[in-house]
């Protein structure tokens, strides 16, 4: 019963382990040649509809002005 317990528990632990590190493959919806080199930690992408994977269907100078300011705390300045 106690080999049969520890066989588990190296299981589960192996499992964990493989869980951990296992290599995070996803991609932003970049547009092909967009964002930091394959490998890099971060993934960030130009701002308009041309560095998009997916087009937007209708893009308007707002989009654009809140495409331009993301991720910054501050509005955009076009009125």
């Amino acid at each position: 019963m106690g080999l049969m317990r520890l066989a588990l528990a190296g299981a589960a632990g192996y499992a964990f382990y493989k869980y951990a590190t296992r290599e995070n493959t996803e991609r932003a919806a970049l547009a092909n040649g967009e964002g930091a080199p394959s490998g890099s930690f971060t993934q960030v992408r130009n701002a308009g509809p041309e560095a998009m994977a997916d087009k937007p269907g209708d893009w308007q100078k707002v989009d654009q002005a809140s495409d331009e300011s993301f991720p910054a705390s501050d509005p955009p300045s076009t009125y």
